[in-house]
């Protein structure tokens, strides 16, 4: 047998973030600083290899605990993916796991292990990918024309584009699709918002993702075709004004 066909190949847990600013009304998505070498000073998704004595949502949980400080029950993550081209590390053959996870409240922040630095990222947008935001940092997905081969052909060019370690752009693609594709019958998405929302902030969470303004998104049309989607669990106290109704994502009552 080639000695290169049984080379160690490390198993790495990547973590999609996902939260939501109550103040600027923006989807959010954590990036982290790494401080380790192949990537020192580059940014990117939190990250940590699988250890032998856990599973991948355990070291998903892990990472989570250890980059930012949070524990988190287990169904707050759920898997997106795995990416196992044999070009997505220079220095090891890696597969990553890829996980997201929705966290209400927009929790503070305390960078771990191999992170110099970890901040929240607010989600805009262009044609063709959405960008990620935080003072006069931006980092963008990777272009919904490029195909994931020709990514990885050229993976070093589309890292100096889009700035993001590795195959992270992709990843992040692959994850905003994922998202953006289960609006209409599982937006767990709206977890990001609590225990319950408004209907005006379910509109703003999936004008982000469908790139459109919150106000082209008509609250009756909204309310007939998402309606089923929700359950009405009591009004919003504390405003002004005539207060607005609360709800809960029907296909998550039972955990919440």
């Amino acid at each position: 047998m080639d000695n290169k066909s049984i080379k160690k190949i490390l198993i790495r847990v990547v973590n999609i973030i996902w939260s939501f600013d109550e103040d600027t009304n923006k989807v959010l998505v954590l990036l982290v600083q790494n401080s380790l070498e192949p990537y020192a000073g580059k940014w990117g998704l939190p990250s940590t290899l699988l250890r032998t004595d856990e599973n991948a949502e355990q070291a998903s949980l892990r990472l989570i605990r250890e980059k930012i400080g949070i524990d988190l029950p287990h169904f707050y993550t759920e898997q997106l993916a795995t990416f196992s081209s044999i070009d997505r590390s220079p220095k090891n053959r890696e597969i990553a796991l890829t996980y997201m996870t929705y966290l209400p409240s927009m929790p503070k922040l305390t960078p771990g292990y191999g992170a110099s630095d970890a901040q929240w990222f607010a989600v805009g947008s262009s044609k063709n990918q959405y960008t990620l935001n935080y003072s006069s940092l931006q980092f963008k997905t990777l272009s919904d024309k490029v195909s994931d081969a020709d990514f990885y052909v050229h993976i070093k060019n589309y890292e100096k584009k889009t700035k993001l370690l590795s195959d992270h752009s992709l990843i992040l693609r692959q994850a905003f699709q994922r998202v953006t594709n289960r609006l209409d019958y599982l937006p767990t998405i709206l977890l990001t918002l609590g225990e319950s929302f408004t209907l005006k902030k379910a509109r703003i969470v999936y004008a982000t993702f469908w790139k459109q303004s919150v106000g082209s998104i008509d609250n009756s049309n909204f309310r007939k075709t998402h309606g089923p989607l929700f359950k009405e669990v009591g009004i919003e106290r504390g405003k002004s004004g005539r207060p607005a109704k609360l709800y809960k994502l029907r296909e998550y009552l039972d955990v919440l």
